[in-house]
């Protein structure tokens, strides 16, 4: 069991979503909560038939148990939302009447808005749950995470692969591919692995789609599939614009580094190598955008390339970050960074790595240990003035 960053607190004012893929850990967060809710589970096949037969079940139910606004201590928890979309509008009148508060849980809204499902006009609350951070994991080790990745049951597994693998073809190769539309599930389940091959590298939909052989039109609306069920997202090129010219191209990350692992196939990694090197900037970028969530501040990320090929890996809020596995940054490695320093007046220009410990170059830019960044991300040192 694991203490979750991720605060609820919102929940005791009003009516909340809480999104996040499978076995992200949202079912044992309420759980531990609010052990006392009253609860409605979807996934529950009794459960599911009673309510899409009659949704109006959950107002009988809650007026019959004296539920009101005054008197509700826990919310009405309902966990996977989106399978009744029309659950939503028993929910909207309930909170409207009655002051009743919810907690609304699913994998994404992508099918409560494909079936017209009622998302409360703005008036609820919405919350990520990520996989595992570093900060919530005792004696959090790296190498673990980079293979297993931070699924709560993979971390924990001593043998987490034969998981992973049921992970990716129950859920994502089945149960994402429906969200698709589309008969042909063997191209979407090419294009997975296609797309995981590509993980952190620019998109280009031409050359994805000639792999899998669809459209380029049909890989993009792939792309957003998975961004819309959480299973990825995209980190655009950095907005503002100076001398040098940039790439325009997207980049694409899943959401777990494990989930990468085994679509593409890769074996254990060691340090070191080309694959962990990827993993390792991977990881990263699911440390800050986890970090943006649960903190409030909702920084964009993005990154910086130019045509010539110098590069930053992450810009975000007023801090540039560059990514690097090596145990020992040298002037080579700065490069980049260097060249974005030149155009673009930032708070912090950082590099994580593997070095042994934190140094500052002569020009300002400061190398800090993977270990070292974390703990100042999650203090909230890294947004503090310099």
């Amino acid at each position: 069991m694991y203490n979750r960053i991720l605060n609820l607190d919102l929940t005791m004012q009003q009516t909340c979503f809480l999104w996040g893929p499978r076995q992200t850990g949202k079912s044992t967060l309420i759980r531990t909560l609010y052990p006392r809710a009253r609860r409605y589970d979807l996934l529950l096949a009794d459960v599911y038939r009673a309510l899409i037969d009659r949704p109006e079940l959950i107002r009988e139910e809650c007026l019959a148990a004296g539920l009101d606004g005054e008197s509700q201590v826990d919310p009405i928890v309902i966990d996977e939302v989106q399978r009744i979309p029309e659950l939503l509008n028993e929910v909207h009148w309930l909170a409207e009447n009655k002051g009743l508060r919810f907690l609304l849980c699913g994998s994404s809204a992508r099918k409560l808005k494909r079936g017209g499902g009622n998302l409360l006009g703005g008036r609820a609350v919405g919350y990520l749950l990520h996989r595992l951070v570093s900060a919530e994991i005792p004696d959090f080790s790296l190498e673990k995470a980079l293979n297993a990745g931070l699924l709560p049951r993979h971390y924990l597994s001593a043998r987490p692969r034969r998981l992973i693998q049921a992970y990716v073809g129950d859920y994502l190769r089945e149960e994402i591919a429906a969200e698709a539309l589309t008969r042909n599930i063997p191209a979407f389940s090419r294009f997975l692995e296609v797309a995981a091959l590509s993980n952190g590298e620019l998109i280009n939909y031409n050359t994805i789609a000639a792999e899998c052989g669809v459209s380029a039109p049909t890989v993009k609306g792939y792309f957003q599939i998975l961004e819309n069920t959480l299973i990825g997202s995209f980190v655009p090129t950095f907005p503002r614009r100076a001398k040098r010219r940039v790439v325009g191209a997207p980049r694409f990350y899943f959401f777990d580094v494990g989930v990468v692992a085994q679509l593409t196939g890769r074996g254990q990694i060691q340090p070191g190598s080309e694959l962990f090197g990827r993993a390792f900037e991977h990881f990263i970028y699911m440390e800050v955008s986890a970090y943006s969530s649960y903190s409030g501040v909702f920084y964009p990320v993005s990154y910086w390339r130019t045509t010539s090929g110098f590069e930053v890996d992450f810009i975000f809020g007023d801090v540039a970050l560059e990514v690097k596995s090596t145990s020992r940054i040298q002037d080579r490695h700065l490069k980049g960074i260097r060249a974005f320093k030149e155009e673009f007046n930032m708070a912090r220009y950082l590099v994580v790595s593997r070095d042994a410990s934190p140094r500052r170059t002569a020009d300002g830019i400061l190398i800090l240990p993977w270990r070292d960044f974390l703990e100042a991300l999650w203090s909230g040192d890294i947004f503090a003035p310099a």
